[in-house]
């Protein structure tokens, strides 16, 4: 791939939740290459979603080395290279670092009873303050709570407690180091004073020797452990630089390196997020903030329906069409195509999107999605059409609180699979009723993670300078009537979100009751 003179290269690795994607950028951080690998999570015990923290090594090394091999002829060797975590994942690991649990995701809802304990308590709002992280089963304090108090026997037995991208950076430079950027995804860090919080500890029930090490995004370790080393196609003196979480290298990755530039990520979940110069707490906790480094925060929201509400709805049309003997299955592109052919606002047809429950900004582990409206007039392309809206108002709610915490919200970057249609892009640049900017590589988390090896070897001096890396393909404008009407169902939307919303919990209690364990 690369054609131009090239300097010095670099290695950017972005470990998400079910692929690991890397890019090999030049000094100015101009994408030369780009490889993937996926790997499987295993949901198959309902609230529990684990994958084999082998397999994400694994995978791991064959992106870097297909990204190094799709880059073609390169000068010399890495000049650096830096990883990028999934926020909230959690796994358990002996004294000589042997799993004794699989990696649980973000996903992984199986916390949930210790979160919602928690959050009833008096200390809750203070936890809030001191970690930025709302009540919620996916981050990993509960998470290691949980194993507490359902798994005394693998608890007692845990020398640490460490994410996914600790695992991968220990297997290479056998350390356990955390950035500030994971580890404040967590619920343990405390993100004014960018260390361990005591009160998270307590709540865990664990010991900082059980923790990582905390690190600057920018601390480089020299060496590889010599067999993933070969394996990647990496000389055994790459330096290796820290980097910062998934979240954080998106919105870099996009361009958005100022409070009042949001970057708009739909891709399996959503979210809305802005970097600040100081941690900026929504006064009833609607929003999360995270620690990037001393300097910078990230500080947002975010949804778990993105893609994955339209991915059930096209394997429930398909697993209808197929019933059929001149059925065929349908694309992601040809739902959208669908939900096009319908006039905005699906016809009075309204759905609450929340298939896999709600994070921000309700945080109601107990929501469940809600077609509304639903009439004898409506077709399959209006269920797609409401599916899409749905997401949009989450995101219209998302930035009303950025809006209100940062001063407001005047530029809107896009990362993530819905970047891929237009369509759908111009209908959340409606919704929305900002700019939407288009960057001309779609992978921003991997571009990102780049840009810590940049800076940290001086390729890149500071954050502010990447702003002006960010090659843009498209730039949107929100639709004046379109954004009306999208104001007005929104409106709606709330009303009808609050009418339900007691209901969710009575439904968890019946399903807890009568399904619990159904699959």
């Amino acid at each position: 791939m690369a054609s131009r003179k090239v300097d010095a290269w670099f290695l950017g690795l972005d470990l998400g939740t079910g692929s690991c994607k890397t890019v090999v950028v030049d000094e100015r951080g101009r994408v030369l290459g780009f490889g993937s690998s996926e790997y499987a999570s295993d949901s198959s015990l309902g609230k529990w979603q684990e994958q084999d923290p082998n397999a994400v090594l694994n995978g791991m090394v064959l992106a870097a080395r297909n990204a190094i091999e799709h880059a073609g002829e390169l000068p010399g060797s890495c000049a650096g290279i830096s990883i990028g975590g999934a926020l909230h994942s959690l796994m358990a690991v002996d004294a000589k670092g042997k799993p004794l649990t699989g990696l649980m995701t973000w996903a992984d809802t199986r916390a949930t009873p210790q979160a919602k304990a928690f959050s009833q308590t008096a200390d809750a709002s203070r936890l809030y303050q001191e970690t930025g992280c709302p009540m919620h089963g996916m981050y990993p304090l509960y998470k290691i709570r949980w194993l507490k108090d359902e798994r005394p026997e693998i608890f007692q037995k845990a020398a640490r407690f460490i994410s996914a991208k600790e695992f991968v950076f220990s297997r290479l430079t056998d350390q356990y180091v955390v950035d500030y950027s994971v580890a404040a995804g967590s619920g343990l860090l405390n993100i004014h004073h960018l260390d361990w919080n005591p009160q998270s500890l307590d709540l865990a029930g664990i010991k900082l020797a059980q923790l990582s090490m905390l690190a600057d995004p920018k601390e480089i370790f020299e060496g590889i452990q010599p067999e993933l080393a070969r394996r990647m196609g990496l000389s055994l003196k790459t330096r290796l630089v820290l980097g910062s979480s998934d979240a954080a290298n998106s919105t870099l990755g996009a361009g958005s390196v100022s409070m009042h530039q949001a970057t708009c990520m739909v891709g399996t979940s959503a979210a809305l997020r802005i970097i600040t110069p100081r941690p900026i707490l929504d006064p009833v906790g609607r929003s999360w903030c995270y620690a990037i480094d001393r300097q910078h925060w990230l500080v947002g929201g975010s949804i778990n329906n993105g893609g994955i509400a339209l991915s059930w709805l096209r394997d429930c049309l398909n697993r209808i069409s197929q019933a059929s003997p001149s059925g065929q299955p349908l694309s992601f592109a040809e739902l959208l195509e669908m939900a096009s052919q319908i006039p905005l606002g699906a016809q009075g047809l309204i759905c609450l999107p929340f298939f896999a429950g709600e994070r921000s900004p309700n945080w109601n582990l107990d929501s469940r999605a809600v077609f509304f409206g639903l009439g004898l007039e409506h077709d399959a392309r209006h269920i797609v059409r409401a599916v899409l809206e749905g997401i949009a108002f989450r995101l219209m709610s998302l930035k009303e609180i950025l809006d209100e915490i940062s001063g407001g919200v005047t530029e809107i970057r896009a990362s993530g699979g819905f970047t891929h249609s237009n369509f759908w892009l111009q209908l959340v640049t409606d919704a929305l009723n900002c700019e939407l900017v288009v960057p001309s590589w779609g992978e921003t988390s991997s571009l990102g993670a780049a840009f810590w090896a940049l800076l940290a070897t001086g390729a890149l001096q500071n954050l502010d300078s990447i702003y002006d890396l960010i090659p843009v393909k498209g730039r949107l404008q929100p639709g004046a009537a379109e954004a009306q009407t999208y104001r007005l169902l929104y409106q709606f939307y709330c009303d009808l979100y609050q009418t339900v919303s007691p209901s969710f919990h009575a439904l968890a209690e019946l399903k807890a009751n009568f399904w619990e364990g159904i699959q």
